[in-house]
């Protein structure tokens, strides 16, 4: 009878923790491009490549949250790019005047983050324009006022700031890895186990719906956009961590490489679906595939065409098993 029981329980857990399609997918393309770099590679394999990957990533991974919660809600934010160049320029411009307000400015320029996010979620909500011109026009302001500000990169940070990108636990472990890791962590928690995190899936999935049902659908909506804000200003920082300078093109390539994994993770554009732990997956796979690329040297151009495609193999997959539901 005992035993009878465990095996009903065990049958339940394993309906609870059924996974995602999408997850399925995104690991195995990620298992594909493991297999294949330990055989073309003898580096590759290496744990300490696998740390460098996980430290490089973190700037990538930061931009990703953002744009998946704004995915997740229904909209887009072509914003992140302009966000994480200002967010630098904005750090290392005031530290390099006044070196004592380094800790203040951090918090300061997550705030700027936040800030800007929140303007993006309040013009989408008072216009009715779409969130995808709101926020290029947002990136095109951006852009425009620090270029206005500076060509070249320019400030400084005090060196004690490079442990954020460099440092490492025990020798080995990336701090700014675990700081990926860990806000992946509570994001995945907050959208699972909070009703406010749930509320998300419920406004991108019908707005109107939500609304009815006494979600209320702007707060969630201005949350999702001050989130993105927020993590794509803790991005700067980490590049600022990792050359010591606001560079006013270093968030060029951002905006459309921080939609990549979101698709590559399973998130629907359209909203209300979609895995946060996907998306880290997709976070883990282009980072490794560029790794590889790197070591097999491959030109930059090459990689953007692989990058492509494996995004069109992700969505068609995605696509054909829910047109088979």
């Amino acid at each position: 009878m005992e035993k009878r029981f465990q095996i009903v329980r065990i049958g339940q857990l394993v309906r609870r923790i059924q996974l995602d399609p999408s997850l399925i997918i995104v690991t195995t393309i990620l298992f594909a491009v493991v297999v294949t770099g330990f055989v073309l590679s003898d580096r590759f394999g290496t744990t300490r490549n696998f740390m460098n990957v996980l430290e490089q990533a973190a700037g990538l991974g930061f931009a990703c949250i953002g744009q998946a919660l704004v995915v997740i809600v229904g909209g887009i934010d072509l914003s992140i790019g302009a966000m994480v160049t200002a967010s630098t320029i904005f750090l290392t411009a005031i530290v390099d005047l006044h070196p004592s307000l380094m800790i203040p400015m951090i918090f300061g320029t997550l705030l700027f983050g936040t800030v800007i996010g929140f303007l993006n979620g309040y013009i989408t909500l008072r216009t009715g324009v779409h969130p995808l011109i709101v926020t290029l026009g947002t990136a095109s302001i951006l852009n425009g006022a620090v270029l206005i500000y500076t060509l070249q990169p320019t400030g400084s940070v005090p060196f004690w700031f490079e442990e954020f990108a460099y440092g490492r636990l025990w020798g080995f472990l990336p701090i700014s890895g675990l700081v990926m890791l860990l806000c992946f962590a509570l994001i995945w928690f907050f959208l699972r186990y909070t009703q406010t995190g749930r509320a998300f899936y419920a406004v991108g999935g019908n707005p109107e719906a939500a609304r009815l049902s006494g979600i209320r659908s702007n707060r969630i909506i201005l949350m999702a956009y001050s989130f993105s804000g927020f993590f794509a200003a803790l991005a700067g920082a980490y590049y600022v961590s990792r050359t010591g300078i606001g560079d006013p093109r270093v968030g060029d390539p951002i905006t459309l490489a921080s939609i990549t994994p979101v698709i590559i993770g399973g998130l629907i554009l359209g909203g209300g679906k979609g895995n946060i732990i996907g998306v880290l997956l997709g976070v883990f796979l282009i980072s490794l595939l560029s790794n590889l690329l790197n070591y097999m040297n491959i030109s930059t151009f090459i990689q953007w065409v692989i990058q492509g495609l494996i995004i069109i193999l992700a969505v068609s997959i995605y696509v054909r098993k829910e047109n088979n539901l």
